[in-house]
């Protein structure tokens, strides 16, 4: 059992419920987040508002995941990042479970 941990911005919400049901993994949790990124070390003409603190509506997802279906998520969210002409990306991380009950 791995936990899967996914955090993108909300326009991605279908995007990764989808994701998910390709990949076997019925059941999950989300919520709706506020991203930061701190831009401070940005060259001044990739920060066009001059903001040293950016915030985006974001969405956490996380779930229990049989380890026979983590490598089939990434595949599909890596397959669906590189489609993706924007710069945001949906971002994935697994954790191992020593136990669980």
């Amino acid at each position: 059992m791995k936990l899967v941990i996914i955090t993108a911005i909300k326009e991605f919400e279908k995007d990764i419920k989808l994701l998910l049901k390709k990949a076997h993994v019925k059941t999950f949790s989300f919520r709706d987040i506020t991203g930061y990124r701190d831009s401070t070390e940005d060259a001044v003409e990739s920060n066009w508002f001059s903001s040293e603190m950016n915030q985006t509506e974001s969405i956490l997802f996380y779930a229990f995941v049989n380890a026979e279906y983590v490598d089939t998520l990434f595949d599909l969210i890596n397959n669906f990042n590189q489609q993706q002409q924007s710069l945001s990306h949906i971002h994935l991380a697994v954790v191992n479970i020593e136990k669980s009950n």
